[in-house]
């Protein structure tokens, strides 16, 4: 009797998720075999090699889960038969999708990452969630979380089932950055006429700036002093560096104007 139970049921149960941890073990090289395909459909798109590993990831990931699914559904065809089997399927389908509607919402979204080109391994994105948003870089993306190193270096594990908005600092064509300077009331007109000068001449000042700045006023409010910002765009990526060059040249060309204060903008992107 033990033997026959032995061979009728527990030893088919060992091989098949013995089987489905061999398909876990192997599930990265096999995942590898996609990249060719992955390099013919994005041979023109110049962050390939960083969509190949978010892709890579996210195949590795459901090729495991696959192996153990498929061990789990054999498992209960040693006990039930195809019609019982299927509805028993079709009733804890049902139980599950109640119960374990977060997780299915996390699977469903991890899966759609596959297709859609939202964000990779390595891009700065913002998640703006509640209470209060997550920005980081990228580090790991599976069917069920996101993984993002945050800015002072903290982990975050987002469930990929709350990402709805993304903000994404790695897909923009130039980065942008800005400075508020304040200048007495008096020398508005002055000021106004050298800073439209100089954002001409900082093209060829500021290599990676893009095109002239912009000058506005935030507030619209005039009194003793007036509160100028300038907007400016650089090359992207050059937005940290741009914003130092920046204010190192408005302190030096407006010294004589008797600027007030210079600071950055705390609202600018990088």
């Amino acid at each position: 009797m033990l033997r026959d139970t032995f061979f009728q049921y527990i030893l088919p149960i060992l091989v098949f998720y013995s089987v489905a941890y061999i398909i876990h073990r192997l599930s990265n090289p096999i995942a590898r075999r996609f990249n060719p395909i992955g390099n013919i459909t994005m041979r023109d798109n110049p962050r390939r090699y960083d969509r190949l590993r978010t892709l890579h990831a996210l195949l590795t990931n459901a090729i495991s889960i696959a192996g153990f699914v498929a061990a789990t559904l054999a498992t209960l065809t040693l006990f039930f038969s195809a019609d019982t089997l299927l509805w028993v399927l079709g009733l804890f389908s049902a139980a599950f999708g109640l119960g374990a509607r977060p997780f299915i919402s996390d699977f469903l979204t991890g899966l759609s990452f596959i297709f859609e080109d939202t964000f990779d391994v390595g891009d700065k994105i913002e998640l703006p969630l509640i209470p209060k948003g997550v920005e980081g870089v990228v580090e790991a993306v599976n069917l069920r979380v996101t993984r993002l190193r945050g800015m002072d270096g903290e982990m975050y594990s987002v469930p990929n089932g709350d990402i709805r908005m993304i903000r994404n600092f790695s897909r923009g064509e130039y980065s942008t950055t800005s400075v508020t300077i304040k200048i007495p009331a008096a020398q508005l007109t002055k000021t106004l006429d050298r800073l439209e000068v100089l954002g001409v001449e900082a093209m060829t000042l500021l290599p990676n700036l893009i095109e002239p700045w912009q000058v506005i006023s935030m507030s619209g409010e005039l009194g003793e002093e007036a509160e100028l910002t300038i907007l400016a765009k650089a090359r992207f990526g050059k937005g940290a560096e741009m914003r130092m060059r920046l204010l190192a040249l408005l302190q030096e060309q407006l010294s004589h104007l008797n600027v007030v204060d210079a600071k950055r903008d705390s609202t600018s992107s990088v």
